[in-house]
């Protein structure tokens, strides 16, 4: 915890490095304040949420995390888990959720799960990132063709078939700023200009729509302004409020009745499984950010430091206003970029934002809502990672892409809670069936000619892991041995695991063997394993059971044991 910023005060950066910081901050903080902004109203909350989202966690996290030069703030990842929340909650239930949220992550980067993006399977990763992408170009459609819908309700079938019946109520106004703004974004990056693409957009949407509101007398379109209101001190004002975020209880605020959430069991346990997806995607957003950052700057982060640093970010922000925040690749990349090395920037970035609220409210709420939506129909383009998806298609094993689209369609047709929970449990399953057939059992006929072995006896190799799903599949070839076999040696030296279900499995074979007057002599199995076989019983008895440390010691054992067993034999 406060790694990084402990570590950028013991290597007392030079002034140049400070300058470069300031300068790396000041630019993000430009790109953050609109986007910020955009990703609140697609949560279903206010834009200012957003600002203070970017603003408180942008420096708390950044102080208390394990990533230098990683930017968090809200991002497109949690639209599709937040909207559902605030439809279903209201802002005072998506915060409390945040705060659960951040509660979690704390205990993730205190049980040692930062490694958690290494488990993860990337058909997984690809499969809900563009659901994410889908889901949320959809619901820009919208606000950038001016569409008349009052609510948009429902799963994502009943909002796609409220967009399709809306169509004939086209804005003309609306989607010709849209338009104009998309076309600007699509455009820019071909100048290659330091100026972020965005920026530009959105200050010729918001001109074009003044200018034109001002030539044409019939011409006007919906703005942050006459979409957003606030109340202080009893005066109603329209856009973003020109104040700093104040502290407040989260379960202060209004649930999706317009009353007061209030704090309970119940609604802990109804927001429980929200806090778990938010947890769990935003630890693995801001993780895989921290490994393209060491990529891309060259440095190393701690990612148990990281998930502590974002727990705390989230546990504080709610207090604020802010939703759950995590860290952003895009915003990450441009900072180290612009010369970021140092936690300094993100707090520059945050202070930016700070000053944004107190000085450009009023002429942020010109922002026309088209312009918003274009904007996040670029974001939802970069997030549905389109090439990486059709890539994996063509090139995947058939069980991966099977995961991706599931994946894929539980994230678009549901939500990220199932879509997440059964793309881990599918490709959970699929691990372990590709692990069953590495493991697997076969007798040595070889041996009995290099070693003199009896005629009685058989030799099985077991390689690879036993555990629950292939300690069956190994060993039930071994209870189908020959009427005249009597020694049964088990070479298990390349064994490398033995769980609950293989010990049992043992234990029911050793029995077996027993009652057919059998011996069995296992050999070479390591140290650890053989101290799990006697805690389960499975122990030395003479003419029964042994233990061998190779194959020649395992031979003679067989000899001694079969003259005991079996004195009318002849080897």
């Amino acid at each position: 915890m406060f790694s990084a910023f402990k570590k950028s005060l013991h290597n007392k950066p030079s002034s140049p490095e400070i300058q470069a910081n300031v300068l790396a901050g000041l630019t993000v903080g430009v790109i953050a304040l609109p986007l910020s902004m955009a990703l609140a109203i697609a949560s279903g909350v206010p834009p200012q949420h957003g600002l203070y989202t970017a603003m408180v966690a942008g420096i708390v996290i950044a102080l208390t995390g394990g990533s230098k030069v990683n930017i968090s703030g809200p991002t497109a990842a949690f639209v599709v888990i937040l909207l559902p929340i605030v439809q279903k909650f209201g802002i005072g239930g998506l915060l409390v959720s945040g705060m659960m949220a951040g509660l979690i992550l704390i205990l993730m980067g205190i049980g040692k799960l930062g490694r958690l993006i290494e488990i993860v399977p990337y058909p997984v990763t690809v499969g809900f990132t563009a659901g994410i992408g889908v889901v949320i170009g959809t619901f820009q459609i919208k606000d950038f063709l001016g569409l008349n819908i009052e609510s948009m309700g429902g799963h994502y079938l009943d909002k796609l078939s409220l967009i399709f019946h809306a169509l004939p109520s086209i804005n003309w106004q609306e989607t010709l700023i849209g338009a104009l703004t998309l076309a600007v974004l699509l455009i820019w990056p071909r100048f290659r200009s330091k100026v972020p693409g965005h920026l530009v957009a959105l200050l010729l949407g918001s001109l074009a729509a003044w200018l034109l509101s001002r030539a044409v007398s019939d011409f006007s379109v919906a703005t942050i302004g006459s979409r957003f209101h606030f109340e202080i001190k009893g005066v109603i004002g329209n856009g973003i409020p020109p104040i700093l975020p104040s502290f407040e209880w989260p379960w202060n605020l209004p649930g999706a009745d317009g009353n007061p959430i209030g704090l309970s069991f119940n609604l802990v346990r109804l927001l429980f499984p929200s806090a778990i997806t938010i947890a769990i995607l935003g630890a693995l957003e801001s993780l895989l950010c921290a490994v393209v950052a060491d990529g891309m700057s060259g440095k190393k982060h701690n990612p148990n430091d990281e998930l502590i640093g974002q727990g705390i970010g989230n546990l504080l922000v709610p207090l604020f206003g802010g939703i759950p925040a995590t860290a952003a690749i895009a915003r990450t990349a441009a900072n180290i970029k612009a010369g970021g090395t140092l936690p300094l920037s993100s707090v520059v970035h945050g202070l930016f934002i700070l000053i944004g609220i107190l000085l450009l409210a009023p002429l942020l709420s010109y922002i026309p809502m088209s312009s918003m939506a274009a904007l996040l129909l670029i974001v939802a383009w970069n997030m549905s990672e389109a090439k990486h998806f059709i890539r994996t298609i063509k090139i995947a094993p058939r069980e991966d892409v099977f995961v991706l689209i599931a994946c894929f369609l539980l994230t678009v047709l549901f939500d990220m809670t199932v879509a997440v929970a059964v793309g881990m449990g599918l490709a959970a399953v699929l691990f372990i069936r590709r692990t069953i057939s590495l493991t697997h059992t076969s007798a040595i006929e070889s041996s009995r000619e290099a070693y003199d072995l009896p005629d009685h006896t058989v030799i099985y190799d077991i390689n690879g892991p036993l555990f629950f799903g292939s300690a069956q599949k190994a060993l039930k070839t071994i209870s189908t041995v020959q009427p005249d076999v009597r020694i049964v040696i088990l070479d298990m030296s390349e064994v490398t695991m033995l769980d609950m279900s293989a010990i049992v499995a043992m234990e029911s074979i050793a029995n077996d063997l027993s009652a057919r007057n059998i011996g069995l002599i296992i050999n070479n199995l390591q140290p650890r394993m053989i101290l799990k076989l006697r805690r389960a019983g499975i122990r030395k008895r003479i003419g029964k059971v042994a233990f061998s440390r190779s194959l020649e010691d395992g031979f003679g054992a067989a000899r001694k044991m079969l003259k005991e067993n079996n004195p009318g034999l002849e080897s």
